[in-house]
């Protein structure tokens, strides 16, 4: 069991001036009235803070909140913050923003704003087998998962035997709403709030319910990776997919939902608003892990410096980099929160095999099967036309030339799901399904066994069959090769202009598998992006915490983002320290910073000293100090190289140290070679135990 320590926030209130770096929206006597439209949220940061506790000091916070209200005239804000932070957010007239910047007390004001998930949802595409073959972890840890929102009838938050001890200082609520009451809350979900007054309740769609329920997937599947049940069957159009268990089965969700979705999806999202009030609460209740898995803000906003409270607090917080590729820096760039990222090539392949063993592979999960080959255009029914059959549309396919048929459908019109659907009502055996251009490939739940190929292989494999009609083909499922895995294109990477490297590590974020609320019309679905990278980093640090109760936050995000395997091709930038295993972290080596450390090395605009487990060093910076602890149960020899780094050297003394347990010992890296601008050169600092594990930093030289 964990036993939380109660630890006071330090003040939360950030001047501008004093974090050394560019806050955003921070308003003057000059710019306010543009800066925050009058009518429109204002994000208010007030000196001072309150403490993780909750409540000791939310009275006096409240007081300092009302007499700055008061000043400018304003009625009762929309939202009060006292733990994660001190401040509001409240609408204001012109006349009151310019009387609110010169408030004694107020260190920041900022627009609200709406943040993208960071995920794409399938409704209608599911891959089989288990997402994880684990059966225990996580016992006692809850998981705070900001987001949409949580199903609760999902068989992945069930409340079954075998959860393991409850968590002993949580304390949170479960709020009512539509369609939601405190039963909805077990032993599994043991918390459940819901913010909307920044979105705005009359900016939802018409699903949408006021209450903790998702009406749109992604919290629910966020929360099923990171801690779903082990061991559920998943069942999709009455049809056997496996079974399914998050990262850390044993562990209990905590909702907050402050995602929702707008008539237009282009508008759903997340205000910044309601995610700092559900940050600030799920701090009170006491989550000992905070997953975010939504983008936006790659600066010191108003959510990181709540999420700085959340750390102070001694909460793990995991952020979504984001999935905007280049077009914009990884978001959560605060070095608090642990930033994940998105990687891809790792999911199970299909392949298709001529005889004499020719083959290409796609995406699929297909069981094996040999059948003679039928282009679908050239098995159009009555009164079909041939490209209606050809993108393999219900009702266009000819069921006499297409049973017991391996059928080949091109890409495009319907979904890829209905595609097989359609194959299947005409009696085919399997289907390829071939891409018209460049595009992905997908490892779907099909109605018959399926192989998606790619655009340049489904057009040589077409013209094969249509020159060998009748020729028996083989369908098979092939295990995905962890050496395709890469860093994905449209993950967000970090700004070599920051103080320290973003993101700190990727994690599978393509086709992953999890629960669906029953209204979405499907209980499983894949879902892609950066947000499924958060939800397996929550879950691996779910596993930590419930192995080790007494780690601090600070030495379990160590061990993350240490942990991770680096990814050929890609740069320390894009993918921090590299890939997160798929369990739970063993190395005896950690880089720790105290709690009290942040809010301090912002004053004096040196975060890029403190002992983080990332260095990233400008042209002008030739020298670096880290402290490695063991955290161990035993003496042990640790020794150290570096690797990767090729227009620099980069030395590091001492080069081995031995560590009694809790004992620490400062190393130095130092930077020689050219110091004009170039290209980035990175690598990494590799520790290696005596006992066994691996402590990987990375450097990023931004010449």
């Amino acid at each position: 069991m964990r036993t939380r320590r109660t630890r006071r926030l330090l003040g939360c209130g950030l001047l501008a001036l004093a974090l050394g770096l560019a806050l955003p929206a921070v308003a003057t006597a000059d710019d306010a009235p543009t800066t925050v439209a009058p009518g429109d949220l204002a994000l208010v940061t007030m000196n001072g803070g309150g403490t993780a506790a909750g409540r000791a000091e939310a009275p006096e916070l409240l007081a300092e909140q009302d007499a700055v209200l008061a000043a400018v005239g304003a009625g009762e804000p929309v939202y009060r913050w006292t733990t994660a932070l001190n401040g509001f957010a409240v609408r204001l007239t012109e006349a009151q923003l310019a009387l609110l910047v010169d408030q004694p007390g107020v260190a920041t004001i900022e627009p609200d704003s709406i943040r993208p998930m960071a995920g794409r949802t399938s409704f209608a595409t599911v891959r089989g087998a288990a997402a994880s073959p684990r059966l225990r972890g996580g016992a006692g840890v809850v998981i705070g998962v900001v987001d949409s929102g949580i199903a609760p009838e999902s068989p992945a938050f069930a409340e079954v035997p075998g959860l393991g001890a409850d968590p002993e200082a949580f304390a949170g609520a479960c709020a009512e709403g539509e369609g939601w009451t405190p039963e909805d809350c077990t032993r599994k979900i043991v918390g459940a709030r819901w913010y909307v007054d920044g979105f705005g309740a009359d900016r939802v769609r018409s699903s949408e319910s006021l209450s903790p329920r998702d009406a749109l997937g992604h919290g629910t599947q966020v929360s099923s990776v990171a801690a779903g049940n082990a061991g559920v069957s998943v069942r999709v159009d009455d049809r056997d997919a496996g079974f399914f268990g998050g990262v850390a089965p044993q562990a209990r969700v905590a909702t907050y939902k402050a995602c929702w979705g707008a008539p237009d999806p282009a508008d759903d999202g997340c205000s910044t608003a309601d995610v700092v009030s559900a940050v600030d609460a799920a701090v009170g209740d006491g989550v000992d892990v905070l997953s975010l898995a939504l983008a936006g803000g790659e600066r010191i906003d108003t959510l990181q410096v709540a999420l700085l409270g959340a750390a102070e607090a001694d909460v793990v917080v995991v952020g979504a980099a984001g999935n905007a590729g280049r077009s914009a820096y990884a978001a959560h760039a605060a070095p608090w929160v642990t930033t994940v990222g998105a990687a891809v090539g790792r999911m199970s392949r299909g392949r298709v095999t001529l005889p004499g063993g020719r083959s290409w592979d796609g995406g699929g999960r297909p069981a094996t099967v040999r059948g003679r080959a039928v282009l679908a255009q050239d098995a159009a029914a009555p009164g079909a036309s041939r490209r209606d059959a050809g993108q393999c549309r219900l009702g266009a396919l000819d069921t006499r030339l297409v049973a017991d048929r391996v059928v080949v459908c091109r890409r495009g019109a319907i979904g890829r799901i209905d595609k097989s659907e359609s194959v299947a009502q005409a009696g085919g055996r399997a289907m390829v399904l071939a891409n018209r251009r460049p595009g992905s490939v997908t490892a779907d739940l099909h109605s018959v066994p399926t192989v998606h190929l790619s655009a340049s292989a489904g057009r040589t494999f077409s013209r094969w069959v249509s020159r060998h009609p009748d020729t028996r083909v083989t369908v098979s499922r092939v295990a995905g090769d962890p050496g395709t895995r890469r860093t994905a294109r449209w993950s967000a990477a970090g700004d070599p202009r920051a103080t320290s490297v973003k993101p700190d590590a990727v994690a599978d974020g393509d086709a992953v598998l999890g629960a669906l609320p029953e209204s979405t019309g499907r209980t499983w679905g894949v879902f892609s992006g950066s947000s499924a990278a958060t939800a397996h980093a929550s879950g691996l640090a779910a596993l930590v915490l419930g192995a080790h109760p007494d780690r601090s936050a600070s030495v379990v995000r160590s061990l993350l983002a240490t942990s991770a395997r680096p990814i050929p091709g890609s740069s320390v930038l894009e993918q921090g320290a590299g890939a997160l295993p798929s369990r739970a972290p063993t190395a005896h080596l950690a880089l720790e910073v105290a709690p009290g450390q942040w809010r301090r090395a912002m004053r004096r605009h040196s975060l890029a000293r403190l002992n983080t487990t990332s260095l990233l060093m400008p042209a002008r910076q030739r020298r670096a100090v880290r402290t490695v602890t063991n955290i161990g149960t035993r003496p042990e020899y640790f020794s150290v190289t570096t690797r990767g780094f090729t227009s620099h050297r980069v030395r590091v003394q001492p080069l081995a140290v031995r560590l009694a347990p809790g004992e620490s010992a400062d190393f130095t890296i130092t930077v020689s070679g050219p110091s004009a601008p170039g290209p980035l050169d990175d690598g990494m600092l590799v520790w290696r135990g005596a006992r066994g594990g691996v402590t990987r930093v990375p450097v990023a030289l931004t010449r």
